[in-house]
């Protein structure tokens, strides 16, 4: 393809990635007709210009959008989602009392906790809910309240209010974006306002956020954290930032990633 063509493919990407928050290399190496190399190329070009944000397997657009829906953000950054799930699920113990927020990653957790033994989970999150309603082995509390059909979570004074009879050894908190300055954003104050009192409730608050969060700021939504609070995210988080966090007194730990999957015979390495 010429120049050209590659600078109209890189801005279509940058539209898909604006658009639906994630961008596959699979997805768009199948989309353009081009190798798994070229997209990568194309991915990394756009980091380089400052209007990408790399993922595991993928980009999001660094410009401010509108928020995305639940539904739009479930594939997004898939498999480092579940690898954040899977070490966030090996901070809890039987017989513990745990907060889940709304949320893709944090629903992903609660797909986790379905094998847990003697747990007690309480959530402002319609995913959690759907996740845990028919395990036996899993004690739920639902925190009703004002529900956001973009984030499929409660909010609001009645979700504040079932918060005030509770506490909790654990609470897991998603975000749209993380400032080792300003805390962790939202699209809505009312979420922001939720989170401090969430954590406010727990023993150990953590943070869960893949690598692309990670110095974004989309909103001016903020909910600033106790001190000693964790973020658990991917191994492509940028060193810089995670250095900043861990400056803050943030504990930052990396999710281990599967190993990458063989490529099928015939086809042309990556």
């Amino acid at each position: 393809m010429s120049p050209n063509g590659s600078q109209a493919r890189r801005d279509r990407i940058l539209h898909l990635a604006t658009t639906t928050g994630l961008t596959s290399v699979e997805e768009l190496s199948q989309r353009f007709g081009v190798t798994a190399s070229t997209i990568r190329r194309d991915l990394a070009k756009l980091t380089a210009d400052g209007r990408l944000a790399r993922t595991y397997g993928g980009a999001m657009a660094l410009t401010a959008h509108p928020e995305a829906s639940l539904r739009q953000r479930t594939g997004e950054a898939f498999e480092a989602k579940r690898a954040i799930a899977r070490r966030a699920a090996a901070e809890v113990r039987a017989g513990e009392t745990v907060l889940l927020d709304a949320g893709s990653t944090v629903g992903a957790l609660a797909h986790e906790l379905r094998s847990a033994k003697e747990l007690t989970v309480a959530t402002t999150g319609l995913t959690a809910l759907q996740e845990l309603s028919d395990v036996e082995t899993v004690h739920v509390e639902c925190l009703g309240g004002t529900l956001r059909p973009l984030s499929q979570g409660f909010v609001g004074p009645l979700t504040e209010a079932a918060l005030d009879r509770m506490t909790f050894d654990r609470v897991f908190l998603g975000t749209d974006g993380i400032s080792p300055k300003h805390g962790i954003c939202e699209a809505d104050l009312r979420q922001t306002r939720l989170k401090e009192l969430m954590a406010d409730r727990a023993d150990q608050v953590y943070v869960l956020a893949h690598a692309a969060k990670l110095g974004r700021r989309p909103f001016h939504a903020w909910a600033t954290l106790p001190a000693g609070w964790t973020l658990i995210t991917d191994p492509a988080a940028d060193p810089a930032i995670v250095a900043e966090l861990r400056g803050h007194g943030v504990e930052v730990i990396l999710a281990e990633m599967p190993p990458p999957t063989e490529p099928e015979p015939g086809t042309v390495p990556a």
